[in-house]
């Protein structure tokens, strides 16, 4: 038996300002999100982006063609329920961020992690306000409580949407700094992802590149920046 698909029934999809923020109706009714709740979003530029994949849907809805609709889901049906718990889980990643585990040899590689990661832990000293430790090896060693808690602090201030966003920042990436440093345009969300992949790609110039692998992360580049993309969408329109 072939698998059911949900058949698209709408002329056009619309982004309507309403009550708590914008709304995505297919032909004047509303979209509603897996769990029923009405799909309403902060900013009109991401219903907007909402919209326009629902427009894009030809004879049946493809779900995998909608990552705008899939992080809105997402925010409203599990992070809104579970903002506190999210936010940990994320912040966790202070304690073990991928930006202080270096190598100790070869010393090109430790010059190219010292060149590319010791600046943005500079930036974070200055800009979130936290001192993370570098350290040799994989072997995990806390961060300071101070750091760790500040960090804490700046993960929970985010919004349901914003954090349904950071979500992949951080976990794609492996790093809650560079997710900062992302979300807050330090460099392109090109040049971050490449900055989370520095021991990757060193591995690529030594051995060759491994086609199966560098498909995969393809993938997750597309998710982080279009992580990215929704992270900014949310934001206050000026």
């Amino acid at each position: 038996m072939s698998e059911w698909k949900a058949k698209r029934f709408w002329t056009s999809a619309e982004a309507v300002e309403g009550e708590g923020g914008y709304a995505i109706t297919l032909d004047t009714k509303p979209v509603k999100t897996p769990a029923k709740k009405a799909l309403v979003v902060p900013t009109r530029r991401l219903a907007a982006a909402i919209a326009a994949e629902w427009d894009a849907q030809h004879e049946y809805v493809d779900p995998t063609t909608m990552p705008f609709t899939r992080t809105a889901n997402a925010a409203l049906d599990k992070v809104a329920l579970q903002h506190a718990e999210v936010a940990d889980m994320l912040a966790d990643y202070g304690d073990s961020d991928l930006l202080c585990y270096r190598a100790d040899q070869p010393a090109e590689l430790v010059a190219r992690q010292a060149e590319q990661w010791d600046p943005m832990l500079a930036w974070a000293s200055t800009a979130l306000g936290v001192t993370l430790e570098p350290r040799s090896g994989v072997m995990h060693q806390p961060q300071g409580s101070a750091a760790l808690a500040r960090l804490r602090a700046q993960v929970h201030a985010l919004t349901d949407f914003e954090l349904a966003a950071f979500h992949d920042l951080v976990s794609l990436s492996g790093s809650l700094i560079l997710a900062f440093a992302a979300a807050q345009d330090v460099k392109t969300s090109k040049a971050i992802w490449d900055i989370s992949r520095l021991d990757e790609l060193w591995q690529a110039e030594q051995w060759g590149a491994d086609e199966d692998a560098e498909a995969a992360a393809a993938i997750k580049q597309d998710a982080f920046e279009h992580a990215k993309v929704v992270f900014d969408l949310c934001q206050p329109e000026s």
